[in-house]
C-alpha cells in the first residue's frame, strides 16, 4: 500500500508544473499575442543590389553623398555584417521578404512585403524573427503588443532616431499615447524627466511582459531604492507601506503634493491611521477651583498669567485658554504629520507614545 501511494504522490509532483501553466492559461494568467509571419509564395531571394536600381533612397553611401541625407546603410540594421545575421538574410529582404517576384513584375507592389500596409501583429512578426532575446523576449507578452501597439508604431526602420530607430525621442514617443502620464509630468512634484536627467525607459521596460513592464527582475520597491537607497533599511520599526509598495504614497509620474505624494498630508496618513486624540481636544476648556491642584505643582491654586480669570481662587470655576488659538490642538496635530514624525521611511529609534506600545511611523 505505501509503495502504490509513493507512486502516485510522485506522479503528483512531476505533473504540478504543467496542471499550474494549464491553469493559468484557463484563467488568462498567460496571455500571449499571436504574430503572423507574411509570406510571398514562389519568391526567391535576389540581393540588396537588385533594389537598389529603384530605390536609389536607400542605396546609403552613394546617396549619401549625392543628397547629404542619410541612406539605409547607415543605420543600425544596414550596418549589420554576415556574422552578425546568423543564417538570416541581409539587407532588404530580411523584412521585406525575397523578391524576385517582385523585380520580375516591375516593382508590382504586390509582390513584395511592405510593413506599413500590414497590420501590427504581421509586421511584429517580422521584428521578431531576430529579436527575441534580452529585454525583446517578453514582447509577444506584453501590454504593447496585446493592444495592438506594433513594432513600427514606435520604430522606423529606414529613417528612426538614434540607435533604437525610434520615431521620436523617449520621452515624446512616449508621451504620443500616454497623454495622462505627459500632463503629470508638468505637475509641482516630479522626477527630473523635463530636465533629461532621466526618461520614461529608466523605469519602464516597454518589451515587458504585463505586470512585468519595470526595468527589474524583482519587486517595484527595488526599482525605486536603486536610487533613493537611504530608504532600503532593514529598519527597527518599519513602516508597513513602504516594505510592500512605494505607489501606496507616491506617484512617480508626478503630483500636486510634495515630494511625489498621492495626497496631500494629513489627508494621506489618515488613510491608515486614525487621527490623534489631541485634534479633538477643545482648546479652551473649564475648571473647578477645587480641581486647581491638579494643575499646580506648589499645590497651591492654580494661577497663571495667561489665564483669562487671575483671580481664581475667586471663582467657581476658570477657563483654561490655549496660547495658540482657539483651535490650536487641531492646527498642532492635524496640519502635517511629518512635522513630529519625520523619518515616515523608517527608524531605529522608538517613538514615545504615553500608552508605550506604539511604534514610529
Amino acid at each position: 500500500m505505501r509503495r502504490k501511494f509513493n507512486t502516485k504522490a510522485s506522479w503528483l509532483v512531476k505533473a504540478l508544473p504543467l496542471l499550474l501553466v494549464l491553469g493559468a492559461c484557463a484563467t488568462g494568467t498567460i496571455r500571449e499575442k499571436m504574430l503572423t509571419l507574411p509570406v510571398i509564395e514562389g519568391a526567391t531571394y535576389t540581393g540588396a543590389d537588385s533594389c537598389y536600381g529603384c530605390h536609389d533612397d536607400m542605396a546609403g553611401e552613394m546617396f549619401a553623398a549625392s543628397t547629404g541625407e542619410d541612406g539605409f546603410a547607415r543605420t543600425i540594421h544596414g550596418r549589420l555584417a554576415d556574422w552578425e545575421l546568423m543564417g538570416a538574410e541581409q539587407g532588404c529582404e530580411a523584412c521585406h521578404g525575397p523578391g524576385s517576384l517582385h523585380v520580375e513584375n516591375y516593382g508590382d507592389p504586390d509582390y513584395i512585403i511592405r510593413p506599413a500596409k500590414l497590420t501590427s501583429d504581421q509586421a511584429s512578426a517580422i521584428c521578431v524573427k531576430c529579436h527575441t532575446d534580452g529585454k525583446l523576449m517578453d514582447y509577444v507578452h506584453s501590454e504593447h503588443a496585446l493592444s495592438d501597439v506594433g513594432c513600427a508604431d514606435c520604430h522606423d526602420i529606414h529613417a528612426g532616431v538614434g540607435k533604437f530607430s525610434l520615431k521620436a525621442k523617449d520621452p515624446e514617443l512616449c508621451y504620443s499615447c500616454h497623454q495622462e502620464e505627459h500632463a503629470k509630468s508638468h505637475f509641482p512634484s516630479t522626477h527630473p524627466i523635463a530636465e533629461g536627467k532621466m526618461n520614461c525607459s529608466s523605469c519602464h521596460n516597454v518589451h515587458g511582459a504585463v505586470g512585468e513592464s519595470l526595468n527589474t527582475d524583482e519587486r517595484l520597491n527595488d526599482l525605486c531604492l536603486n536610487c533613493h537607497t537611504r530608504y532600503q533599511g532593514p529598519f527597527v520599526f518599519g513602516h508597513a507601506p513602504v516594505e510592500d509598495d512605494c505607489t501606496i504614497c507616491h506617484d512617480p509620474h508626478g503630483s500636486v503634493a510634495n515630494n511625489l505624494l498621492a495626497q496631500n498630508e494629513p489627508f494621506l496618513c489618515l488613510q491608515c491611521h486614525e487621527g490623534h486624540f489631541h485634534m479633538t481636544r477643545a482648546s479652551n476648556y473649564s475648571v473647578a477651583p477645587a480641581d486647581f491642584a491638579a494643575y499646580d505643582n506648589t499645590g497651591g491654586l492654580y494661577d497663571d498669567p495667561r489665564n483669562v480669570n487671575t483671580s481664581a481662587a475667586a471663582q467657581a470655576k476658570a477657563d483654561i485658554v490655549n496660547v495658540h488659538g482657539s483651535e490650536g490642538f487641531q492646527t498642532s496635530f492635524g496640519t502635517k504629520c511629518t512635522t513630529c514624525h519625520k523619518v515616515v521611511h523608517g527608524s531605529d529609534y522608538p517613538s514615545q507614545p504615553l500608552t508605550g506600545h506604539g511604534l514610529t511611523r
